[in-house]
């Protein structure tokens, strides 16, 4: 495993990274997460990923009691959190960043992940409602107030992003380092475009999330949605159509060929696709067991292998194919 500089920050992050998005509570109880997360480990991971929304808050709950079973050191991981969407319903508890709800989100979370600070706490939308100033405002004292020790965004515009980081920077305050943005074959315009001017720039950071893109990319929706895979699960019907996309499951068939020639699977062949962007941190990956942790670390192994040819050849399969 290797580790990657979090844009201009100092953290290290491992390559590729745990997360608890549909799968804790939904499909893991703390039993399944202290596998999955000690196999994560095992590999090298040092960074896992939460949000406040993740199963009404379960999520957090989940990954807070695995990690007190595992014992680890404080100091060796990392655990970030994501604020907007609230797990409440009051006007100052949902789809918003004001100050009153964020102040108040990070002590929910922390009570749930039985955790003194989170390492990285990510608003996770823009909010068109309130001012921008306020927010990152908020964003700062919670980092002075130690409970945080970085922040970020997530899905933000480039335009959001870099206004955020010029208000910080004006006043003096603590800076977004981080954006967290979907990114995988099938999703490439904003990490590769939009965002472009922001590397160079103000050195953002990506912790990007779905590289096998709600799991097209691993070849088992071809046939169909079987049971227990993500697009059978209640809640997620809003993903069939893409996942049952004829088009792309073709594309995925004809990537899974040039898997078979690297012996890996297709799954492996995506994730260390995304490696391959040097201003991607980390790649988080998600899991519904450890054997599938232990398969999704092994691209950090066939991305060194991906090259000239070969990424010319994904290319000329995926096309202009993505959003």
């Amino acid at each position: 495993m290797q580790y990657r500089r979090l844009g201009q920050s100092g953290l290290k992050v491992s390559e590729l990274s745990f997360g608890a998005w549909v799968t804790f509570s939904n499909q893991l109880d703390v039993r399944g997460a202290v596998q999955c997360m000690s196999a994560a480990r095992d590999a090298g991971v040092n960074f896992f990923d939460n949000a406040e929304v993740y199963a009404g808050g379960q999520a957090e709950r989940v990954m807070g009691a695995a990690l007190r079973e595992l014992g680890w050191p404080r100091a060796s991981y990392i655990v970030s959190t994501k604020f907007f969407w609230g797990v409440s319903g009051g006007p100052n508890e949902r789809n918003t960043l004001n100050r009153k709800y964020l102040l108040g989100a990070i002590d929910g979370s922390l009570e749930r992940l039985g955790l003194g600070y989170v390492d990285l706490a990510f608003c996770h939308r823009a909010d068109p409602d309130t001012p921008l100033e306020e927010t990152v405002r908020a964003m700062h004292d919670i980092i002075e107030r130690g409970k945080a020790l970085y922040w970020g965004t997530s899905e933000w515009s480039a335009d959001e992003i870099g206004a955020a980081w010029e208000i910080a920077d004006r006043h003096h305050l603590h800076k977004p380092v981080t954006e967290q943005p979907q990114y995988n074959l099938f999703c490439r315009r904003r990490v590769e475009e939009e965002y472009a001017s922001l590397y160079r720039r103000i050195g953002l950071g990506l912790t990007t999330w779905s590289p096998l893109a709600s799991g097209l990319l691993t070849g088992k929706y071809r046939d169909g949605i079987a049971p227990g895979t993500r697009g059978a699960l209640e809640g997620y019907a809003f993903l069939k159509e893409r996942l049952l996309d004829a088009g792309r499951n073709a594309k995925v068939a004809a990537l899974a060929e040039v898997a078979r020639e690297l012996g890996c699977t297709v799954g492996q062949l995506a994730i260390a696709w995304c490696l391959k962007n040097p201003n991607v941190s980390t790649v988080i990956t998600g899991a519904r067991n450890a054997d599938q942790v232990r398969e999704n670390m092994m691209a950090a192994q066939i991305a060194p292998r991906l090259e000239g040819v070969l990424m010319e050849r994904i290319a000329s399969i995926i096309g202009d194919d993505h959003d």
